[in-house]
């Protein structure tokens, strides 16, 4: 049997049923609805749509997989240093942010865009490729453990499209967490921080990184859920910030941004219908960056 393509595969779940795409009604332009009594539908092949189901209670377990080293992205979104950020020049100075989109306020989600993407920069190690972030003044750069698994070296592709050799620091399977060490000068800033703590069910969240090897892209979304339990890295169960917004293989390690640009969080993993399938439902989790940045704090103090 020929091996499938490659893919995000078919949507699929209780909630998903193939549909059929209505057939063209041949009634002339005009034509009242039929009234009591009548078909609903007299020509064939036009589909009745029933209606709505009651809505179920939902269920309290989390039914869908936790597959976190389906965002490292393999050799599918290898070639994702190749694929060069718009502009195409080197980064702001350090410390001097980067200007906002023309025209826009700068609470708007298109201006914190703008002013995080310079430092969210796309990961390739060993073989697996992910995003990470600038995280503090000496421009270390902050991933997920999965993304570089066991190499020593790894490379960073910035937002202008200049790759740089970087150093593993270490990394915290646990947490999931791992620390670059960008070889020669650079000069990203670092991206302020928020609290998770702070966070609300509902709060504008954005997702940046580099899915399926496209970087510098950017998707919005909510938080569903500021604790959610779910079992992540080599630790066990954690908590974690759940989001509805769009990630995919490549994601990991990237910035969850507040409505403001601070990061609130580190994009782990997705929840998957099925283990065959990597791409979004609509239901993906952060490590807060409150535990992202205590483990590389231990890592860079080599505890």
């Amino acid at each position: 049997m020929p091996h499938p393509r490659p893919g995000l595969g078919e949507p699929r779940g209780p909630a998903f049923t193939a549909g059929v795409r209505p057939a063209a009604d041949p009634r002339p332009a005009g034509t009242p609805p039929p009234g009591p009594g009548q078909p609903a539908s007299p020509y064939p092949g036009t589909p009745v749509t029933p209606p709505p189901a009651p809505r179920r209670a939902a269920n309290r377990a989390l039914a869908a997989a936790v597959v976190a080293a389906v965002l490292a992205g393999g050799a599918a979104g290898f070639a994702a240093g190749e694929i060069r950020g718009p502009g195409g020049g080197e980064e702001a100075a350090a410390g001097e942010p980067p200007p906002a989109a023309a025209g826009r306020p700068p609470g708007d989600l298109d201006s914190v865009a703008a002013r995080v993407l310079p430092s969210v920069v796309s990961v390739q190690a060993g073989g697996r490729q992910g995003s990470g972030f600038v995280f503090d003044d000496r421009g270390r750069v902050l991933t997920n453990a999965h993304v570089v698994g066991g190499a020593t070296d790894a490379s960073v592709v910035l937002h202008s499209g200049r790759r740089l050799d970087a150093e593993v620091l270490g990394r915290d399977t646990g947490r999931d967490v791992a620390v670059l060490d960008v070889t020669g000068p650079y000069a990203p800033r670092p991206l302020p921080r928020g609290r998770s703590a702070d966070l609300a069910v509902a709060d504008s969240v954005l997702a940046i990184g580099s899915p399926l090897g496209l970087s510098g892209t950017v998707t919005s979304g909510i938080v569903s859920a500021v604790d959610r339990e779910v079992s992540l890295g080599d630790g066990g169960r954690q908590r974690a910030v759940q989001t509805d917004a769009s990630i995919n293989p490549g994601n990991s390690g990237g910035p969850l941004v507040d409505a403001r640009g601070r990061v609130v969080g580190i994009n782990t993993a997705i929840a998957s219908l099925d283990r065959g399938s990597g791409g979004s439902i609509g239901i993906g989790f952060a490590v807060p960056v409150e535990d992202a940045v205590r483990a590389a704090d231990s890592i860079i103090d080599g505890d």
